[in-house]
């Protein structure tokens, strides 16, 4: 039986510092069939020009560029480019563990049902290397926060069949609601049991530009107005900007006779 193509899809935005070592980590992967798509989202800096340095070394590089329109809208582009039955996005300054795609294939290979393939993750810097405490998966906790980093293995269908990364979600964390709605109506989730993704720290890190108040209540309208009917399964009622308290709230408001969705 032909083994199946896995794409990885690599959006980049002035990424060029550390486009090779997200590529070359790619590279040695132990499992082929593999390509790579770049997606570069409007750079400013010589992206551009290193991706194109890096698709003439490999075979397995294709490289886009279009102007800047976001995280979600690149990660689009490179996912309908991909030719592979198996997504997996990579950010342009991120790293993965050679083992890492060929153990996700072979559980989404081995059970159908399952939907989505992670594994344990570390976050470094220049000056550290530290564990990514990430949370156990189930979707009350998925309602709460997001326990699945972007670097996940999926089928391409299945992010088809949900529309793909919602580029209208300008304010950070679409990818926790990617999986919300690839989820919300069932598929298992496994995390593998072993390091294999590797978050880079730096000033411009994604994380650290979407975590102020303001694009928190800003991300939270907007998945309470998306995904009203799972927020009100699983935590009674919308998700609040306290949002572990989210459930004890909504019970709270609900005996009270006061439930809505009202942040």
């Amino acid at each position: 039986m032909s083994k199946a193509l896995v794409s990885v899809v690599i959006p980049c935005y002035n990424q060029a510092k550390y486009l090779a070592e997200t590529v070359h980590s790619v590279v040695a992967s132990t499992y082929r069939p593999l390509e790579i798509i770049i997606v570069n989202d409007g750079s400013t800096d010589n992206s551009l020009q290193k991706a194109v340095e890096l698709e003439k070394r490999h075979k397995e590089i294709q490289v886009l560029d279009q102007p800047n329109g976001g995280v979600a809208k690149a990660r689009n582009a490179g996912i309908e480019a991909a030719n592979g039955k198996i997504i997996l996005p990579l950010d342009g300054d991120d790293k993965i563990s050679k083992h890492y795609i060929e153990r996700g294939v072979a559980v989404l290979h081995h059970d159908p049902k399952v939907k989505v393939v992670y594994c344990k993750a570390v976050k470094f810097s220049e000056k550290e290397i530290k564990p990514w405490k990430l949370k156990r998966f189930n979707l009350r906790s998925l309602a709460k926060d997001n326990m699945i980093f972007v670097a996940a293995l999926f089928r391409k269908s299945d992010g088809e069949e949900v529309g793909g990364f919602s580029e209208d979600m300008l304010m950070g964390r679409e990818d926790w609601e990617f999986w919300i709605k690839m989820l919300k109506n069932g598929g298992k989730v496994v995390q593998l049991p072993f390091v294999g993704f590797h978050y880079r720290l730096t000033q411009q890190s994604k994380r650290k530009k979407t975590g102020t108040s303001r694009k928190k209540r800003e991300r939270i309208a907007y998945l309470n107005k998306k995904h009203a009917k799972f927020f009100q399964r699983e935590l009674g009622g919308p998700l609040r900007f306290q949002r572990t308290w989210s459930r004890p709230y909504n019970k709270l408001l609900k005996w009270m006779g006061k439930a809505g969705f009202e942040n």
